[in-house]
């Protein structure tokens, strides 16, 4: 299975378990009685983080991807240059070199969206995920404050 027909599988479980969190919020409230109120207003309030969640998990997914397809217009995606395993593991030394290289080039030029989204590759190919992510909420938001190149 694909990263994205899980994502779709995971939503369809998420918005399924929200209309569930709804529907006995529903009728909890119904009952009339405080507690049951009380907690009939707190089933409607974990659908709506969920799906807020979610929202931004789709909003993040939809700009890397714009930024990965701008990038690859440019010849500017990096090249998977790692070390691997037979068993297609990536080496780990390999990584922290391709990363301390990228580092320093986000260190040089700190207002390039595209140093900062090659960074957050390398994170995420030495195994930090967190600052991968960070790292490439970084980079959309510097895409964003660009200001658009002419073709001239």
């Amino acid at each position: 299975m694909t990263s994205r027909t899980g994502f779709f599988v995971l939503s369809g479980v998420l918005l399924l378990v929200a209309l569930v969190c709804v529907g006995e919020g529903v009728q909890l409230i119904a009952t009339g009685k405080p507690l049951g109120i009380g907690i009939g207003l707190c089933a409607f309030v974990i659908p709506v983080i969920g799906v807020w969640f979610l929202r931004q998990t789709v909003r993040f997914g939809r700009a890397s991807e714009r930024l990965a397809r701008e990038l690859d217009a440019e010849g500017g995606l990096p090249v998977d240059e790692l070390r691997r395993s037979k068993g297609g593991r990536i080496d780990r030394a390999s990584a922290d070199a391709v990363f301390a290289r990228r580092q320093a080039e986000a260190e040089a030029e700190p207002g390039d969206w595209r140093v900062w989204f090659r960074l957050a590759v390398a994170y995420a190919d030495a195994g930090d995920t967190p600052r991968a992510r960070k790292t490439m909420q970084h980079a959309i938001k510097l895409h964003s404050t660009e200001p658009a190149r002419s073709n001239a």
